[in-house]
C-alpha cells in the first residue's frame, strides 16, 4: 500500500526543519554582517565583533546551505512521487443481503487432482535400496 506524501511524518519534518534550518542560517548571516559593516565603518569594530563575527557568518552559511538543500530535496521527492503510478482502486461489488442464503452446502471434502490415489486393497510395492559401497584407499 502507497502512502501519500502529505501524510508522512518524515516528508513533513524534512521540509519543516529544512525551511528552519534556512530562515535560522539567514538571520544569523543578517544580523553578524550588520554588524560588522556597521562597526567597520564607524571605526569602533572590536576584534571579537570583526573574528567572532566572520565565525558566525560562516556558521550561518552551513544552516542556510543546509536549509535550502532539505526544500530542494523535499521538491524533489514530491516530483519523483508524482511520477510514479498510483494503483488503480479495486471496485467491489456491493453484497445483496436481500438475497437468500444458499442452504444446500455439500458439506463433502473436495477431491484434489494432484495427490497420488492409493486403492487400500491393495499393497504398497517395495522400495530396495542398494547399499553404497565404500571407497577403497
Amino acid at each position: 500500500m502507497n502512502k501519500s506524501l502529505t501524510r508522512s511524518i518524515g516528508f513533513w519534518l524534512l521540509l519543516v526543519l529544512s525551511a528552519a534550518s534556512a530562515a535560522v542560517g539567514g538571520w544569523i548571516i543578517s544580523g553578524q554582517i550588520g554588524t560588522m559593516t556597521t562597526t567597520l565603518a564607524d571605526g569602533t569594530a572590536t576584534g571579537v565583533e570583526v573574528y567572532v563575527g566572520q565565525s558566525l557568518v560562516v556558521v550561518g552559511a552551513a544552516l542556510l546551505g543546509a536549509g535550502v538543500l532539505g526544500i530542494l530535496l523535499a521538491v524533489a521527492l514530491t516530483a519523483v512521487r508524482a511520477l510514479i503510478p498510483t494503483a488503480a482502486p479495486v471496485v467491489v461489488e456491493p453484497i445483496d443481503w436481500t438475497a437468500e442464503a444458499d442452504s444446500t452446502i455439500d458439506e463433502t471434502p473436495a477431491v484434489t487432482t494432484d495427490a497420488p490415489v492409493i486403492d487400500a486393497d491393495s499393497e504398497p510395492e517395495a522400495v530396495v535400496v542398494e547399499p553404497e559401497t565404500a571407497p577403497t584407499r
